[in-house]
């Protein structure tokens, strides 16, 4: 598998950061194709500069020749991305789908995939990509993921384990483990925030870390409010899929719905995201939000 063309199908975060570490590893055929391309100023046409990526004109010029494709779009545009590739796949071409999408979605795209002769693989990954990039964990699904995974240590794909068989599998345990993480990025940013104003903060912290007994609560706070911050908008997308994947299962996903809306809110505060300290980051997102009648009471 090493040596070959590698398509990326999508170019934001995840997209430059594989790219980036591809080429580390010694990829030098690295072709990439993301709908921003058409806007010179898009941050995918931004990254371009670093060099360690080649940009194709279209979706088909990217693939092809490709033994490998990676899709990291964003998660409403998964299937789309599927049916756009799909026709232009070399016979026989791995497809690593490393969307965030519910299990229904991720089908509908193996389906698109494995029409028109692809090998399709679903991909989940369980974990932030900035720490580990390529090497991070990442469950593999579906009849292809074993072919997939004979040849990942050679991209570096480190942590990359089969998972199921089955499609759907990989990413309900994804979607499942998005409930609990980016439902207490929501939580701690408006716990935090109400605790902030009413001057409690301290006692907050204290408390949660008596319960959950973390290094540095103040630190991992922020952290995870910052995620929020800056990536919002992807990870509301992200949490409406969770949503389906709990429907899905029989469950109404109060949780999950209200945890894509605060997402969504939060991205509209990453100005904040200039503050250094926890203390800081709150003050600067409650400035800009409307003082109560009368403020805190207690």
């Amino acid at each position: 598998m090493s040596g070959g063309r590698i398509a990326l199908i999508g170019f934001g975060e995840v997209g430059q950061r594989l790219g980036a570490d591809l080429r580390a590893r010694g990829q030098t055929d690295l072709c990439a194709w993301d709908v921003l391309f058409v806007d010179p100023a898009s941050a995918p046409s931004r990254a371009l500069g670093a060099g360690a990526v080649r940009a194709a004109r279209n979706a088909a010029e990217a693939l092809t020749g490709a033994g490998v494709v990676i899709s990291a779009v964003t998660a409403g545009e998964c299937v789309a991305a599927a049916r756009t590739a799909a026709p232009a796949l070399a016979p026989g071409a791995l497809y690593l789908d490393l969307n965030s999408v519910s299990p229904r979605t991720k089908s509908e795209a193996a389906a698109a995939v494995g029409a028109c002769g692809g090998r399709y693989v679903e991909a989940a990954v369980m974990s932030p990509i900035g720490p580990k990039g390529v090497a991070s964990p990442i469950l593999l699904g579906g009849p292809h993921a074993r072919a997939f995974r004979a040849a990942a240590r050679t991209l570096g794909f480190d942590g990359a384990e089969v998972f199921s068989e089955v499609i759907g599998a990989a990413s309900a345990a994804k979607m499942c483990r998005s409930v609990m993480i980016k439902g207490i990025e929501a939580l701690l940013t408006e716990s935090l925030l109400a605790a902030r104003r009413y001057g409690v903060e301290d006692a907050v912290l204290t408390s949660l870390g008596d319960l959950l007994p973390l290094p540095d609560w103040p630190a991992r706070s922020r952290y995870m409010i910052s995620r929020s911050l800056q990536h919002g908008r992807r990870r509301a997308a992200e949490m409406r899929e969770v949503a389906v994947t709990v429907r899905e299962a029989g469950i109404e996903p109060w949780m999950s719905a209200a945890c894509a809306a605060r997402q969504d809110w939060a991205a509209t505060h990453a100005a904040a995201l200039r503050r250094e300290s926890l203390p800081q980051l709150l003050d600067a997102i409650l400035a800009t939000l409307p003082d109560q009648p009368g403020g805190p009471t207690c």
